[in-house]
């Protein structure tokens, strides 16, 4: 009788608990709290859009909000997490249909700048926040981030392991490099009004030269 008693109590531990009214109701405001932001921040940008102007626009009180996120700043990291989220899944779609490491690796650096020609206004709050010294360097270090960039070295690794590139093709150091790049070309992308075409050029010939020497025979 113990064991089927403890068997009852583990399978009442495995139930999933249905969220209460009070967090299916703070789930909400947060999702329109989000949704008003990423709105604001699209229109304003991210100096131009206030905590009062996102309240009102999601139909609430400043103190909702701060109810929340602790700042402007929390809410646009919030934003930006998903966002690149969404763009590693893109990342990651693109590898799959790539062939061998020069193709695939131009798939990484067109979905990037694929994703965020699909929202330039947004993008340009994003990168203009991230030259700024304090929360530069916080956006820079989200996870999501790092995950890209892991992107470009496992992509290197595989054309080593290919047989495409040497044992000595250094791809961590080629990786950072080929990262620094697709970071750099996002000002042509965003503020220079590039089309995919000409970044997709210019992306091309980033990847013959850095993986120059690298080559197998």
């Amino acid at each position: 009788m113990k064991h089927v008693s403890g068997n009852i109590e583990a399978a009442g531990e495995a139930e999933v608990r249905v969220p209460t009214r009070r967090a299916l109701a703070k789930q909400q405001t947060r999702a329109k709290v989000l949704s008003a932001a990423r709105r604001l921040f699209s229109e304003s940008g991210y100096e131009g859009a206030t905590i009062r102007d996102i309240a009102a626009e999601a139909g609430m009180s400043t103190g909702a909000v701060f109810a929340n996120f602790a700042d402007k700043s929390d809410l646009f990291r919030e934003i930006m997490i998903a966002d690149m989220e969404s763009l590693v899944d893109a990342m990651r779609d693109g590898v799959s249909r790539g062939r061998g490491v020069d193709d695939t690796l131009l798939k990484l650096f067109m979905a990037g700048y694929a994703f965020y020609k699909s929202r330039l206004p947004l993008a340009r709050a994003a990168f203009g926040v991230s030259w700024q010294p304090d929360q530069g360097a916080e956006l820079r270090g989200l996870p999501p981030v790092q995950t890209i960039h892991d992107l470009f070295t496992e992509q290197l690794t595989l054309g080593v392991e290919r047989g495409e590139l040497s044992q000595e093709a250094e791809a961590k150091l080629r990786s950072q490099m080929l990262f620094d790049c697709y970071l750099a070309n996002f000002n042509e992308a965003i503020f220079g009004g590039w089309s995919l075409e000409a970044l997709q050029a210019k992306a091309k010939d980033q990847i013959r030269v850095i993986l120059a020497g690298a080559r197998r025979g």
